[in-house]
Order: structure tokens, then C-alpha cells, then sequence
């Protein structure tokens, strides 16, 4: 075998691998738990609650299973009759802090939710890809409404806590407990989308929905990240050139374009 086909070949698995994990560095020693993140943040407004989740996430504070993603297959037909296939890669669950006996799932404005998806190489999905992940996902459970205190972080853990007593330690891609925060043509520059918190019919509760303001954020939101590299026709592609492609883009979205915070 040729020198130059072994470096290619090499550099090629190199970047599928990287499709598979997050580049987060390794947890730190003594890092705290999900349960004393929110002994900490339980009194905190969000302005101030949010650089600490930040700063947790970032330096690797993050459950192992979040490190590894899940594969989703999505497809369509193109005006000739064509199926074209792509695999997307997204986290299992959504963004969480903590190691893995004690972690806990953690809201997140928009703002705080792109930088950690720009700093790991990622995007959030668009509502077509969270109606896809939700279709493949191997754990469903039921939406739980909550109605005192939305945007409080005693709210936030207690909410985490129902849902731990409804997955009851099944494991794998799950789906159906939050509304994400996704992509979207409605993004303004002011403001949050959310979709989906899908019931078991299959319907979400929410809407694609941008009425709030970018620094809200609530118990309900989750923050589900996908690498940005995406496998199209069996070649890798940035999601960006998927999105600005005439054809390809119909893979990611049903709007008719799609924005970032």
C-alpha cells in the first residue's frame, strides 16, 4: 500500500472516531457531583448559575456515557427517485454535570448552550433531527409537566430526579423527558427556540416555539449536542456545507433555512 492512501486512510478513521466521542478533557479530580451543583446553584439566578455550569462542562465535569454518541439514520428521496442516506451523531442524553453515580441533567440558556456546542465541535439539532432522534431512540419515556417555580434550579433537580425514577437505570438513546433547544430559521439573535418533548403517541407537547427571550430558560429545556461532522451519501460533511446544499439539506431540516445563536 502507497504511503500517501495509509495517511489518508489513517487521517479518515481519525475523524470517523471523532464522530463517535466528545473532545472533552479528562473529569478532574474531586470535581463535584450533579447532586452538590445543585446544593450550590439551588439560590442562584441564572446569570450567575450558568458561567459555573459552563466552567463544569467544559473542564470535563460530565457523566462518561455523555462522552460516547449514538448514531441516527435518516434518509431521503431526491426529484429522480434517489434514496440518500446520512448518519448524525448526537449525545445520549442531554448535557449534564457530574461523574457516573451521581450526575445530574442541567438547563441551559441558548447562549451557554452554543458555546459549549461551538467549544466541542457541535451544533444543536434542528426540530426535523429531535423528531428523528426521538423516532430511534431506545428509551421513551412520558413527558412529566411541572408548574411552580419553572426557572428555578431546586426545579431543575427535582424534575432530573423524576425522570431518573421513570428511566429506572435503562440505558441508551433517550428521548421524550425535555424540550430541546434546537436550530432554527425563527432564531432571531433575542431570542430561545424549543421543540419537542415528545409524548409516547409520538406528538410533541411543544411546538417549534421562539417567544421567549435568549436568557430563559427553564426546567423543561435540554441541551442535546450533535457532532458536526455528518456521513452523507457515505462521505463525512460539515453540517454547515449539508445545510447550504440544495439537496443534502432536506436531511437536517424542513425549514427553509436554519440559523445558530
Amino acid at each position: 500500500m502507497k504511503k500517501p492512501v495509509l495517511v489518508q486512510l489513517i487521517a479518515l478513521l481519525l475523524l470517523l472516531t471523532s464522530c463517535h466521542r466528545l473532545p472533552f478533557p479528562a473529569r478532574p479530580s474531586g470535581a463535584m457531583t450533579g447532586r452538590e451543583f445543585y446544593r450550590l446553584a439551588d439560590s442562584m439566578k441564572w446569570d450567575t448559575r450558568e458561567p459555573i455550569a459552563q466552567q463544569q462542562i467544559l473542564s470535563g465535569n460530565v457523566p462518561p456515557f455523555l462522552r460516547k454518541l449514538k448514531r441516527v439514520h435518516t434518509s431521503i428521496t431526491d426529484s429522480t427517485g434517489h434514496t440518500i442516506k446520512a448518519t448524525f451523531y448526537v449525545t445520549p442524553d442531554y448535557v449534564s454535570i457530574g461523574n457516573a453515580k451521581d450526575w445530574a441533567r442541567v438547563p441551559l440558556t441558548p447562549i451557554t448552550a452554543q458555546i459549549i456546542a461551538d467549544s466541542l465541535h457541535c451544533f444543536l439539532p434542528t426540530r426535523k433531527m429531535v423528531n428523528d432522534i426521538y423516532s430511534q431512540a431506545s428509551v421513551k419515556l412520558e413527558p412529566v409537566p411541572l408548574y411552580a417555580f419553572r426557572d428555578s434550579a431546586i426545579t431543575f433537580w427535582h424534575h432530573h430526579l423524576i425522570i431518573e425514577g421513570q428511566r429506572k437505570g435503562k440505558k441508551g438513546l433517550i428521548a421524550g423527558i425535555k424540550k430541546d433547544v434546537v436550530s432554527s430559521g425563527k432564531i432571531t439573535g433575542r431570542n430561545v427556540v424549543i421543540y419537542g418533548w415528545h409524548q409516547l403517541n409520538g406528538k410533541p407537547i411543544q411546538p417549534l416555539y421562539g417567544g421567549h427571550i435568549n436568557w430563559y430558560v427553564d426546567y423543561s429545556h435540554g441541551i442535546r449536542l450533535v457532532s458536526r461532522n455528518i456521513k452523507v451519501a457515505g462521505h463525512l460533511m460539515d453540517y454547515k456545507d449539508v445545510l447550504l446544499h440544495p439537496v443534502y439539506r432536506k436531511l437536517l431540516s424542513d425549514e427553509d433555512s436554519v440559523r445558530s445563536y
